[in-house]
């Protein structure tokens, strides 16, 4: 892609989530959400071929019907209130439908089903993308919402959410595809505890995204979407390997990693509210996801293959990727859970 239309891409999308997050109008935050659909495609279809085509239309028509009862709750919410300021949401209707529509964007349950399929079909890059920057958007504007919201709505979601994040990737062996099933997950315990306490849904996000932004780096710099090419980056660092199951273990939650810390603080704060079931539920539902993390670290780590591999050529070609900035996200993604005394202060 031309380097001047790729910056002008990029910029085009930027501008769409600052628009939404900064909007106090549903017509405008309506024209952001169009903007970043319409400048996201084209990242999709930067590699020519069949399955990034097929991609970039699942997230297109996907996202258009999202927009569509995004619009239609803010017309229904303008009959019966007569304005169109974002956080006057009082129609119950129109309440029901905008949750539907941002869950859609989100990849919430039972709307998840286009998540695994499009980050599949595109590259790594594009797929931090869709799985980190296209969350910011829809979270905003739920944020917003959150006192109109129904919150028994948003609980079973949030369940299922964690359900299908951690059933949907123990039987997949494409990275991307348990990169997205995780991501789902992560969502369904940001809303969980959207309800209840904003602040530790921001909090989870903003600890989501560094670890997420991470793992795609590392498997970027090695070229890596399979287990199979995950177990022969030994060959060529044995730290680095190392250092990607211990990413795949802070996503999993695994204490005393940095992905514990706002399962911990999430499931604090539900049983503070006199919820007792959800979180024992969601901690239950969470060991589905450490599972098949585990079973990576055990396949990558403790097996060997019985024959030599093809794929052993890889470790020939020298990575020219400067890492000089991974280091420090290495650290936050992975070493902030004795910084948790602080995170008091959310209470």
């Amino acid at each position: 892609m031309n380097p001047l239309i790729l910056s002008l891409v990029v910029m085009m999308m930027i501008l769409g989530t600052l628009l939404v997050m900064t909007s106090s109008h549903w017509f405008m935050a309506w024209v952001g959400f169009e903007m970043n659909m319409m400048a996201i495609i084209p990242l999709f279809t930067k590699e020519h071929n069949p399955r990034s085509t097929e991609a970039a239309t699942k997230n297109f028509l996907t996202q258009t019907t999202a927009s569509m009862l995004l619009l239609a709750a803010a017309v229904t919410n303008l009959v019966y209130s007569g304005h169109w300021t974002i956080t006057k949401l009082i129609n119950p209707t129109a309440s029901i439908l905008m949750t539907a529509a941002l869950a859609m964007k989100l990849g919430l349950s039972p709307f998840h089903f286009w998540v695994p399929e499009v980050t599949q079909g595109i590259s790594l890059t594009s797929g931090l993308i869709l799985l980190t920057w296209q969350k910011l958007a829809p979270l905003s504007i739920l944020y917003m919402i959150t006192p109109s919201t129904n919150t028994s709505l948003l609980m079973t979601m949030s369940l299922m959410s964690i359900a299908i994040g951690g059933w949907g990737g123990l039987n997949q062996t494409q990275l991307r595809k348990i990169m997205a099933y995780s991501s789902i997950a992560h969502m369904g315990w940001m809303i969980s505890v959207l309800a209840y306490n904003p602040t530790m849904a921001l909090l989870n996000l903003y600890l989501y995204i560094p670890m997420t932004t991470t793992t795609f780096m590392l498997l970027m710099m090695n070229l890596t979407t399979t287990i199979n090419s995950l177990s022969l980056v030994s060959n060529k660092s044995p730290l680095i390997n190392i250092i990607i199951l211990v990413m795949m273990l802070s996503l999993g939650g695994l204490p005393p990693l940095t992905g514990f810390l706002p399962k911990w603080l999430i499931i604090q704060d539900l049983m503070k509210n006199n919820n007792i079931l959800l979180p024992t539920t969601m901690a239950l539902l969470a060991l589905l996801s450490l599972y098949f993390y585990m079973r990576i670290m055990y396949t990558t780590s403790l097996t060997m293959f019985p024959t030599t591999n093809n794929m052993k050529i890889k470790w020939q070609f020298q990575n020219s990727k400067k890492t000089m900035h991974l280091p420090p996200m290495i650290i936050i993604s992975t070493m902030l859970l004795p910084l948790s005394p602080i995170m008091t202060i959310l209470d």
